[in-house]
């Protein structure tokens, strides 16, 4: 009978040390630049818990960039019991034989990919030598300090970070040091002089007004992927270039794209593939706002996954 092959487990920490957030935003950018198409997987796969709880999701990939699959779960209500919102796990599969090499802590895998999707969307723009950015951030758990940690990582060079959050005595106290923590009722001068936003809220409608933005400003949308809530308003889609993961995925799942889209204030056409900027083939003009709107895919976790993996072969 043949043995059992081990099964490495890497959890919060040890992804942390294995791959930080800059090799990330090299590996997914690497993937892309190598032919990746982020059209041929799967949707995901939601599943509604019981009694309104939250969601199941199940988020499969394969390529030669990685393959495994992430199962996790969404509840809301784990904030009022000291949990985590996203709990679950991804398990990566090992070619030729595809057997089980790796289960990685999905909490830890979606807080380190999503801000490395996001980086990479635009990374030529955040790392233009001489440009530096006064940056707002919407919320200050996971996504949004994870944003902050991968634009220092990749050498964004920022003046200063605001993070905007409902009950700032409530802040991590990591955050009072060199960062502001203002509240939305007294964001609005900070929004006016903003070069980069990040949107990393669970909020169904807009959490700010996109007038107050510069010409040349860029937004980060990543807080949901439900086609009816979104963090951007219509405005803001209806003068940006409107960067997404994947526009079929975008016209599906992020509200952001598809309430603007059925009021008739952005098209379908207007949509840029990530993959299109990554390798060259759209130029982004230097004075119109960007929109990156991110939702989370399944080959960004695999491509993340594996690289953790590989880092791990070689340590």
């Amino acid at each position: 009978m043949p043995q059992s092959t081990k099964i490495e487990y890497i959890g919060a920490d040890e992804l942390t040390k294995l791959l930080p957030p800059r090799e990330a935003v090299t590996a997914l950018r690497e993937a892309l630049a190598g032919g990746l198409d982020p059209t041929a997987g799967p949707p995901r796969s939601i599943l509604e818990l019981p009694d309104g709880a939250g969601q199941l999701l199940a988020m499969p990939a394969a390529s030669e960039f990685g393959v495994g699959v992430k199962a996790i779960s969404a509840v809301p209500g784990n904030a009022d019991r000291g949990l985590p919102r996203i709990q679950g796990v991804h398990l990566v599969f090992r070619p030729p034989s595809y057997t089980p090499a790796a289960i990685v802590d999905g909490a830890a895998l979606t807080t380190l990919r999503t801000p490395a999707v996001s980086v990479a969307a635009v990374l030529p723009l955040l790392t233009r030598p001489g440009r530096r950015w006064r940056v707002v951030v919407f919320g200050a758990g996971p996504q949004g300090t994870g944003h902050v940690r991968t634009l220092r990582d990749v050498g964004a060079e920022l003046d200063d970070v605001t993070y905007v959050v409902r009950d700032p005595s409530r802040a991590d106290p990591e955050l009072t040091g060199d960062d502001r923590v203002v509240t939305p009722g007294d964001v609005e001068p900070w929004l006016r002089r903003a070069d980069l936003v990040v949107c990393a809220t669970p909020s169904p409608t807009p959490v700010l007004d996109s007038a107050l933005l510069a010409d040349d400003a860029v937004v980060l949308a990543v807080g949901s992927h439900d086609p009816d809530a979104r963090e951007v308003d219509s405005a803001l889609t209806a003068r940006a270039q409107v960067i997404v993961e994947d526009p079929a995925t975008a016209l599906r799942e992020c509200g952001d794209i598809v309430l603007p889209v059925a009021e008739g204030v952005l098209s379908a056409g207007r949509l840029v593939p990530m993959a299109a900027v990554v390798r060259g083939e759209s130029e982004l003009a230097p004075d119109r706002p960007v929109l990156f709107k991110g939702s989370g895919m399944a080959w960004q976790d695999a491509v993340v996954a594996d690289a953790a993996v590989r880092a791990l072969d070689a340590r």
